[in-house]
């Protein structure tokens, strides 16, 4: 299954001993590649963690970008932030270890996808009558969302998601995402109108069931 984060939670990892960032909407953990690898190696990414380097990287290769060396005549790795971990080096007298697979193309270092949009939802506990509004990748399914929301409820499993879908209350389908489950964006549309976000931002109600999940 894969995970979606949004922008706003890669931008929370943004040091070296919490390291995150992404590339072509991959989300990386290199938080311990830059610990095992201390050094001005590790300063570019430092300096970037949190953010997209996407731009570090060939769109079509999805290799680090190259550049013809115009004294040398040959294909250099483009590093105008500084080279970074795993880069070959521009001597070939330089001894840094190669790798056979850098990190960049390495899946152990992927936790996620990048969000392409997000969404704001309201979940209505009909229990305690609580609202609460937060925001959630368009790409997640209503399980991926009750995950979320054990942020704001820790018994959250334990509660039947519905939406009132053509003038009626239905039970969500878990596996699908909003618009899955006939539940559009149209929060684009509403703006355009100068609409107040209470008329766009979809509202989930959570019903409670017998089996109390544990806190």
């Amino acid at each position: 299954m894969v995970k979606y984060y949004t922008a706003d939670e890669l931008r929370l990892h943004n040091c070296a001993d919490d390291l995150w960032v992404s590339a072509f909407d991959n989300v990386y953990n290199l938080t311990g590649l830059v610990a095992e690898n201390r050094g001005p190696l590790a300063t570019p990414l430092i300096e970037a963690a949190g953010t997209s380097i996407t731009h570090w990287f060939d769109a079509k290769t999805k290799d680090v970008k190259t550049f013809m060396d115009p004294v040398r005549q040959i294909v250099m790795p483009y590093t105008p932030q500084g080279r970074f971990i795993h880069v070959p080096p521009p001597d070939p007298r330089d001894k840094t270890p190669s790798v056979d697979l850098p990190w960049w193309k390495d899946s152990k270092f992927v936790i996620g996808k990048l969000t392409s949009r997000t969404r704001m939802i309201k979940v209505v506990n009909m229990v305690t009558r609580v609202e609460d509004v937060i925001t959630i990748c368009a790409e997640e399914t209503i399980a991926d969302i009750r995950e979320r929301y054990l942020e704001y409820n820790a018994h959250s499993l334990s509660y039947t998601w519905k939406a009132v879908l053509r003038d009626e209350f239905v039970v969500l389908d878990m596996a699908k995402t909003l618009e899955e489950n006939g539940i559009p964006d149209e929060s684009d549309t509403f703006v355009d109108l100068n609409m107040d976000y209470d008329f766009y931002i979809p509202t989930l109600h959570i019903y409670f069931n017998d089996d109390l999940s544990e806190a």
